[in-house]
């Protein structure tokens, strides 16, 4: 398994990222999917990952710079069917060493508040991140939870 920086132009990502905003449409009302399209994902305060097995694409991750002190994780995910692999614990391990390494105080994410997004929230629980109120611009909204990580 090896993590590389994307440039978010190969067929492979746009798959799998066609995919996670599908499946949040399906899991989520519309006002609370906060998934990001490619468009957005190439901005500038934005760094984004792939996880590879061989050739095979198996997992993203995407750090936004909030402030010089504040990061927040976007567009994590794996594929459905490849799940189970680490892919997901492995680029959450590397975004937290890069927000370290960038001198971040504090890494930031909102999920889903449904039980699909149980997994997501357990894993995220399971290196330390704790439930906190909304961050940056999001506000309340029953459909999201937002947790945090002090570095």
């Amino acid at each position: 398994m090896h993590i590389e920086i994307d440039d978010l132009s190969r067929p492979a990502i746009h798959a799998l990222l066609e995919e996670h905003l599908r499946n949040m449409r399906e899991i989520s009302p519309p006002e609370s999917v906060h998934a990001l399209d490619l468009s957005k994902l190439r901005s500038p305060d934005i760094t984004f990952w792939t996880v590879w097995e061989d050739a095979q694409l198996i997992g993203c991750g995407a750090l936004k710079e909030l402030d010089r002190r504040h990061g927040e994780i976007k567009s994590m995910r794996t594929p459905e069917a490849l799940r189970r692999k680490g892919a997901g614990r492995a680029i959450l391990a590397h975004i937290i060493e890069q927000a370290t390494a960038r001198g971040y105080e504090r890494l930031s994410l909102e999920t889903g508040s449904f039980d699909a997004f149980k997994p997501a929230r357990q894993l995220y629980e399971s290196v330390g991140f704790v439930y906190c109120g909304p961050f940056g611009t999001y506000g309340e909204d029953p459909n999201s939870m937002f947790m945090t990580l002090r570095l």
